[in-house]
């Protein structure tokens, strides 16, 4: 069996999915919920299933012969995405959501190569913005949109 991009993409999946699947018992259920058809693993139970049956497709099935070419990636640029989620994940509850969100992705574009500053703001701040709107007022969702020193 050759090791090709496809395959090695399965393999990640099916681990993924593994490691899913697994979290997810440990979902708490309530007592009433043990016998109920639907509960709060019933999807990520199923999304794992599907997961590794499409994981292992991938792996059984013959692909494409060609090896993976690491070569020719931007590994600088993946380094910096690595360092902009870490960052973006130290800074929301500090910052405040729409801050923080906003400027994660207004620093990602960039690093995209997007440099005008009126694009970055429109793509970035509008989105963010309906976003939090979405889930703060549709789904009833706390999301703390600002940072502490503008909460009081």
């Amino acid at each position: 069996m050759m090791l090709s991009k496809d395959r090695i993409g399965g393999v990640l999946l099916l681990l993924f999915c593994l490691i899913y699947a697994w979290l997810s018992q440990d979902i708490r259920l309530l007592p009433f919920q043990e016998r109920a058809a639907f509960h709060a693993r019933t999807m990520p139970e199923i999304l794992s299933i599907l997961g590794i049956g499409l994981a292992l497709w991938t792996i059984i099935l013959p692909g494409k012969s060609e090896r993976p070419e690491l070569g020719g990636a931007d590994w600088l640029k993946a380094g910096l995405f690595l360092v902009l989620m870490s960052a973006y994940g130290f800074t929301v509850r500090p910052l405040g959501f729409i801050l923080s969100t906003s400027l994660f992705l207004m620093i990602g574009y960039a690093l995209l190569g997007e440099r005008k500053l009126v694009p970055l703001v429109l793509a970035s701040v509008p989105l963010v913005v309906a976003f939090w709107v979405l889930m703060t007022q549709g789904l009833d969702v706390f999301i703390e949109p600002w940072p502490g020193f503008l909460r009081e």
